[in-house]
């Protein structure tokens, strides 16, 4: 099997390769390392490389297989973490010149399930600043790369995460979600990203952002997606709102989706929307009913919670630097788009907020009883396809101006409500980039259901071998 095959082999694929004994973890590892550092220096996906950690566990996981005995779930299987997520002893920048050097003496709670679980750690990958917009460049090390098309933006805030992926440099990747952070980069680098029930995978240390933020996987296979999520879910004291499902989510995708209640929202009532987006993304919600789901156009008929996620995100900037105290010595080196967002956070009260979060709780209550009709929301998880690397955001949608957040409508309100989506690949829009994917969002807490969606979906229109052309 040629190199670049094996690299794109799927976590699920690597495992049944281990066990017959056809490749080896340490072949594999060096495989992606050795494709690493062709590709990164274009892509500016990973921001530290852990050449020699890798391969010592990669040895680690091949001694397990020929012993004979049972490796973890993800032995051999090469990772990759965001660089906003605590590693210990590996350089962690949050995409920040506030502490570019720094490395912490202790791994969060997902970074010792994967290694627990056999994994092998390539290393970090590119961030924005504290992981605050949709498109992931910083100061630090640049802008990351759309795999599909260089000069694009690959999305953020885990965009080095999804541009890895797409590209072929490890199956498995680490992904934060805050107000669509996993969702956005799988939509415009064509991969599956999946923001878990929140508190389903533990978040330690806590993000500023609070119960907004959902880290979870970004694979090429929604087995993948399951796979990660299996060996990552459950309680951790750490997290005082983290709690254990019990299910297996690899064995519970099996099955199909037949007889479900499917809703489809092109817009949710308020969004703009690209025609092509809106176009393939209906083609594809359709493909539900051919899966013998009982597909329904329907609008939750809220309005457009923006004005609270804003309230919300922004003043968690603004806090993170009045807890260190110390914005006025180190503005000149924030992000220009990160200090504005503070600096408007700076006029909001704490009565303000405090409403926003009232808000909040009115519309999580709405959706739920939206929910009550249907088993599945399908919506678009971008209204548009990748933009200039290096913006901030696109300016406008459809004609319609837009807010550093704002042209994200279809991902945040499912932060605000906690609620597991999936961004699934759907086809290429008529620039030859992915579409931003079809998104598929499940009732309070019913992560089974959404990832079973999504393996049925993919069954009747894969896209695992589509692949961008980097060579």
């Amino acid at each position: 099997m040629e190199n670049d095959d094996i690299c794109h082999l799927s976590a699920v694929e690597l495992r049944e390769h281990y066990r017959r004994r056809e490749l080896s973890p340490v072949a594999v590892t060096e495989a992606i390392l050795a494709r690493i550092e062709r590709l990164n220096p274009a892509l500016t996906a990973f921001v530290t490389v852990t050449p020699e950690l890798a391969i010592e566990q990669a040895r680690q996981a091949e001694r397990a297989y020929a012993a004979g005995g049972s490796p973890g779930r993800l032995a051999g299987i090469p990772i990759s973490i965001k660089d906003l997520t605590p590693t210990k002893g590996i350089r962690t920048t949050r995409g920040s010149l506030l502490d570019p050097d720094w490395e912490p003496d202790f791994d969060a709670p997902f970074v010792e399930r994967v290694y627990a679980a056999g994994a092998v750690m390539l290393g970090k990958t590119n961030t924005p600043e504290l992981g605050w917009k949709g498109e992931t460049s910083n100061r630090l090390v640049g802008s990351t790369q759309n795999p599909w098309r260089h000069g694009r933006t690959a999305g953020g805030s885990s965009g080095g995460a999804a541009a890895a992926v797409a590209a072929g440099l490890g199956p498995l990747a680490q992904g934060g979600d805050g107000a669509g952070s996993i969702r956005i980069p799988a939509g415009f680098c064509g991969i599956v990203g999946l923001k878990p029930s929140f508190g389903l995978v533990p978040n330690y240390p806590p993000s500023a952002t609070g119960d907004l933020s959902h880290p979870g996987p970004m694979t090429r296979t929604v087995r993948d997606a399951a796979l990660l999520l299996d060996v990552v879910a459950g309680a951790d004291v750490r997290d005082r709102l983290s709690w254990s499902s019990g299910v297996d989510h690899l064995t519970a995708i099996e099955g199909g989706v037949s007889g479900l209640r499917v809703a489809w929202s092109p817009d949710l009532g308020y969004a703009p929307v690209e025609p092509a987006v809106r176009e393939l993304t209906t083609v594809a919600a359709r493909r539900f009913a051919d899966l013998g789901c009982a597909v329904e156009e329907a609008n939750p008929g809220l309005p457009d919670p923006w004005p609270i996620v804003d309230a919300i995100w922004a003043s968690a900037q603004a806090g993170f630097h009045l807890e260190r105290g110390d914005l006025d010595a180190v503005r000149d080196r924030l992000d220009p788009g990160r200090l504005e967002v503070i600096e408007r956070a700076r006029h909001l009260t704490g009565a303000e907020v405090a409403a926003a979060r009232i808000r909040r709780e009115a519309y999580y209550q709405a959706m739920c009883g939206f929910m009550e009709r249907f088993d599945l929301l399908l919506t678009p998880t971008l209204p548009l396809t990748a933009f200039a690397a290096g913006a901030d955001q696109p300016g406008q949608v459809a004609g319609v101006p837009t807010d550093y957040l704002s042209w994200t409508p279809f991902t945040y309100p499912f932060n605000l409500t906690g609620q597991p989506a999936c961004s699934v690949p759907c086809g290429f829009g008529p620039d030859g980039l992915p579409v931003g994917g079809l998104q598929i969002v499940g009732r309070w807490r019913d992560d089974a259901t959404v990832l079973r969606a999504a393996a049925a979906f993919e069954a009747i229109a894969p896209w695992a071998h589509h692949r961008p052309d980097l060579d």
